[in-house]
């Protein structure tokens, strides 16, 4: 069986993600392929495309990254810069498509799972999905336009989000603009056989269960509109809520330079029109991570040796300076993102 099954059904463009072994994590391939099949698609006789997954445990947990260890440890910096490249440039596609793309988003959807499957018209989730971007456990910043949903998401939760990794269910993916439409599990197959016979979007109206986030909104903002992260630990703890608690202990795992940069990457894009702009201010960040951040560090601690105990850079997230952010954010030059290939 390939990794991922691509074919159109009725009036359907059909993409099923086929490694449930692996939380159908996304190999470069993967990426390539999905692409091709999206150009394929703009003037082909179809009406929709609907992403969808196998296995009940995750829609996709994020990409395939060991082979970025591997060629970041030998000292070649070209792979990742070219798996990102063309990883953007999908999400970008997918943001843009002038079909409708839907997406079925059950148990796990981090990382590079939000870059393809919550960017497109109607994104479904269901009682067990849990969506998230905890990039900055690794050493990286959200990325794959994931900083984008940041920025727009209401009030300071984008930074919550992005700096902590908290994971959504259901109500919160909606609440924080994540997804669009809750549906019971057992009723997807139902909906997928509609819109695959009559090419249109189905009415969704079933509440989801109740979410956290709105009633932790006011919290939320109180504490995370400090000016930088020092600001933001300081204020959190003057909060004994279990609450801040938990949020300062995913503070102290995480990536202190990553999450500085998180910070000025969502606050940059509150004003941006544009999923490009997010992808060329993630690039900029993820084209230096090899060789300037935490990366590699990041992998090894949570996929190669699994010890769960990174010796990040920096001691915390008050060692972190202004200068160093600058540095890993300032523009590529001829390294940048190039659109010019894009329809």
């Amino acid at each position: 069986m390939s990794d991922i099954f691509i074919r159109i059904e009725g009036r359907a463009g059909r993409i099923t993600l086929q490694r449930p072994e692996a939380l159908n994590a996304l190999t470069y391939d993967m990426v390539l392929a999905i692409e091709a099949a999206l150009d394929d698609w703009r003037d082909a006789d179809i009406d929709l495309v609907l992403l969808d997954a196998e296995g009940d445990r995750a829609f996709c947990s994020g990409g395939d990254i060991a082979d970025m260890y591997k060629s970041g440890k030998e000292g070649n910096l070209d792979y990742g810069r070219q798996f990102w490249r063309d990883e953007y440039r999908l999400n970008a596609k997918i943001f843009e498509y002038p079909k409708p793309m839907v997406s079925f988003l059950q148990g796990f959807t981090m990382g590079g799972g939000v870059g393809i499957g919550c960017h497109g018209s109607l994104r479904i989730v269901g009682d067990s999905s849990q969506i998230a971007m905890p990039e900055c456990g690794i050493g990286l910043v959200p990325d794959v336009g994931g900083s984008l949903m940041l920025a727009l998401a209401p009030g300071r939760l984008g930074e919550y989000l992005g700096l902590t990794a908290t994971r959504m269910g259901p109500a919160d993916a909606i609440y924080a603009g994540f997804a669009d439409a809750y549906a019971p599990e057992d009723n997807w197959p139902t909906l997928k056989a509609s819109m695959i016979e009559s090419g249109t979007l189905p009415t969704l109206d079933h509440a989801p269960p109740e979410g956290e986030l709105q009633a932790l909104q006011p919290r939320i903002d109180r504490h995370f509109a400090g000016a930088t992260l020092g600001d933001i630990t300081r204020s959190l703890k003057t909060d004994d809520s279990a609450f801040a608690g938990n949020a300062l202990k995913a503070l102290s795992r995480n990536a202190p330079l990553a999450m500085a940069c998180t910070m000025t990457i969502v606050r940059r894009l509150r004003s941006a029109n544009s999923i490009r702009q997010a992808l060329d201010q993630e690039f900029r960040y993820t084209y230096r991570a090899v060789a300037q951040g935490d990366f590699i560090e990041g992998i090894r601690a949570a996929i190669i040796d699994r010890d769960r105990a990174p010796k990040w850079a920096h001691d915390g997230p008050e060692a972190v300076t202004e200068i160093e952010v600058s540095n890993m954010l300032r523009p590529l030059g001829d390294d940048a993102l190039n659109w010019k290939d894009m329809p």
